[in-house]
């Protein structure tokens, strides 16, 4: 990969819950603002939920685009955040919202780097008690980012 797909200002904590929406919208800022995606990422962050929910399990969701909105995504890129106060996932507990985009196939292993993560439920406990978003990149730099 080109570059880091996670940057520490691309990671969040938040202390309270968020709507799904709400969720994905915020996913889907920060991966703008980091020059990731354009403005129709987050349309069609909505669109892949309304045909299949991003859900993974292990109170994570993954919330990305559809293939036909490939032209949104400028890099590939991740974003993290993680509401201690919970999102509603259409019925599942989720903490950690991670918005994905990947240029051409890269996010195949971003996903997979994730998927391996937190498929690991005392992994998921070590992420939810991280203090600090600086902390949080560190643990999770290593897994997703080119090393």
């Amino acid at each position: 990969m080109a570059r880091d797909v996670l940057q520490i200002g691309q990671v969040r904590i938040h202390s309270g819950s968020a709507s799904r929406e709400d969720a994905m919208r915020e996913a889907a800022d920060i991966l703008e603002s980091s020059g990731a995606v354009t403005s129709a990422y987050f349309d069609a962050m909505q669109q892949r939920e309304e045909t299949v929910s991003t859900y993974m399990g292990n109170e994570l969701a993954i919330p990305h685009g559809t293939n036909e909105t490939k032209s949104a995504i400028l890099a590939s890129a991740l974003s993290v955040v993680r509401y201690d106060g919970g999102v509603d996932w259409d019925g599942n507990p989720v903490t950690f919202v991670m918005g994905i985009a990947g240029k051409g196939d890269e996010h195949l292993e971003i996903l997979s780097a994730i998927a391996i993560l937190f498929s690991d439920e005392d992994e998921v406990e070590r992420l939810k008690a991280i203090d600090s978003p600086e902390e949080l990149f560190a643990a999770l730099a290593g897994s997703v980012n080119a090393s």
